[in-house]
């Protein structure tokens, strides 16, 4: 008896749970097949496989990260034209209050919070054209920098020295290099020689509560398709290089989101798939800290009927006016420059995130009008829904075809081909470091004749973070 779940064409995998012989093993013919991914400086263990296995199709894994940097991409850039036009707090020169709606898309841009400049005429979707090139941004270039740092390390778990290596490596030091706050303090302590995560400690990192980590580390979720436990473990210390407390814990809540995607019910509505995985992701919020409460708060509005920017508007009077339920918007120091705790992002996400209801483009323009550090939760759930629908997806939903190309160097340094990749390369690399995850923190095999994974049900739980 077997049960299977084909999540093609709307999510672009397909997982099943299958009876096989236990007699049925990866020979050293099926090794090596043409036009089948293998990385060389892997060994490809033999492997019995179990019927209760999951069984997960790698090309239509690498086809769904294709989407996962498509999309976030195109969320990444279409958030950049919100970018802190509105952050609810008036500044001296009048800046930051009041809020868009769903009636300014389309609208005249305005300037943000750092420039009279505007970074689009109007708002709408950004897009790179099949024959252009996609530029990196902080939203995208530390997943990046960390994907890189487990296929040239050859390992599932970064360590420290490996992080700051590679940090010091690709960041650059002493100009514009696109880092703030408690990243920009982590590369500064990582220059005098400290090493994760005492990068992030309160005791050396005064920003240890910033947003930056929730958006440079959901991508170990995707290295760790159905297993949030093993993901967690992967994302344990990238994340704790910047960030304790509220910050690490709505990073980790990403990580899951991530690492659940894979196990999303095709005879579901995707709205429905997102919110089973947001309350699964939701049980590593703990019950008395800011990032549940803000999380439960957002999920009532959604709930009782309001519209989003109703939601969003409760969400600022609650957090950013009152600072209920121990949420300080900003650090003392630094009020009203960017540096916002991650908290108000992340109501803001979780905003995008309900009211989206799976639908990728509506997912976008609202995180893109919602304010605050609108590219930080476009970029995400952009990236999420990218991968549900694979890179057909998203180009359908768009009726559109992109640039395939990424330019890793517009924010970092250090990498072959003069910083240009391809989200197809990118994809498969991922690929690659999935292959060592499966055998070494799994225990699960590949068969690469069939091109699949086999990831035991081992099962997993997720407990408040601490």
């Amino acid at each position: 008896m077997f049960f299977e779940l084909r999540l093609r064409p709307l999510f672009a995998m397909v997982f099943c749970l299958c009876a096989f012989s236990c007699k049925e093993r990866l020979s050293d013919a099926e090794k090596i097949v043409t036009n089948t991914m293998v990385d060389s400086r892997l060994t490809y263990r033999e492997y019995t496989a179990d019927s209760t296995d999951i069984i997960i199709s790698r090309e239509d894994y690498k086809n769904s990260l294709y989407g996962f940097w498509l999309a976030q991409c195109i969320a990444n850039w279409t958030g950049l034209v919100t970018e802190m036009d509105k952050i609810g707090i008036p500044t001296k020169d009048g800046k930051g209050a009041g809020f868009y709606t769903r009636d300014d898309w389309g609208k005249p841009d305005q300037p943000n919070l750092w420039s009279s400049n505007k970074f689009a005429e109007t708002i709408d979707f950004i897009y790179a054209a099949e024959d252009s090139i996609w530029g990196a941004d902080d939203d995208t270039d530390i997943e990046y920098i960390y994907q890189t740092l487990l296929y040239d390390n050859e390992t599932s778990i970064l360590t420290g020295e490996q992080i700051r290596e590679g940090w010091l490596k690709h960041i650059k030091t002493e100009e514009e290099n696109f880092l703030w706050v408690s990243n920009q303090t982590a590369l500064d302590l990582m220059q005098k020689g400290m090493v994760p995560p005492a990068t992030g400690d309160p005791m050396n990192n005064a920003d240890y509560e910033m947003i930056d980590a929730q958006l440079t580390t959901e991508i170990f979720g995707f290295f760790a398709p159905t297993c949030p436990d093993v993901a967690l473990k992967m994302a344990h210390l990238p994340i704790q290089n910047v960030a304790r407390q509220n910050a690490e814990w709505i990073s980790e809540f990403n990580v899951i989101m991530y690492s659940l995607a894979p196990l999303a019910d095709s005879s579901k509505p995707i709205k429905d798939n997102l919110i089973w995985m947001a309350t699964e992701a939701r049980k590593r919020l703990p019950d008395d800290s800011y990032a549940a409460k803000m999380f439960d708060f957002v999920k009532a509005q959604y709930e009782s009927g309001l519209t989003w920017e109703e939601a969003r508007d409760a969400l600022h009077e609650k957090y950013q006016i009152r600072q209920e339920d121990g949420y300080e918007w900003a650090t003392k120091d630094k009020v009203c420059n960017g540096c916002f705790a991650a908290g108000i992002n992340f109501g803001a996400s979780i905003v995008s995130l309900l009211y989206g209801e799976g639908d990728l483009k509506k997912t976008i323009k609202i995180g893109a009008l919602c304010g605050w550090d609108s590219d930080n939760p476009t970029a995400t759930w952009g990236g999420l829904l990218g991968f549900m629908l694979g890179r057909e997806g998203v180009e359908k939903a768009f009726d559109m075809k992109f640039a395939e190309k990424f330019n890793i160097h517009r924010t970092r340094i250090g990498f072959p081909n003069n910083g240009i990749d391809d989200f197809d390369n990118m994809a498969e690399k991922g690929i690659y470091v999935i292959d060592r995850v499966v055998q070494e923190e799994m225990g699960g095999g590949i068969d690469l004749g069939k091109d699949v994974w086999y990831i035991p049900k081992n099962g997993w739980s997720i407990a408040p973070g601490k």
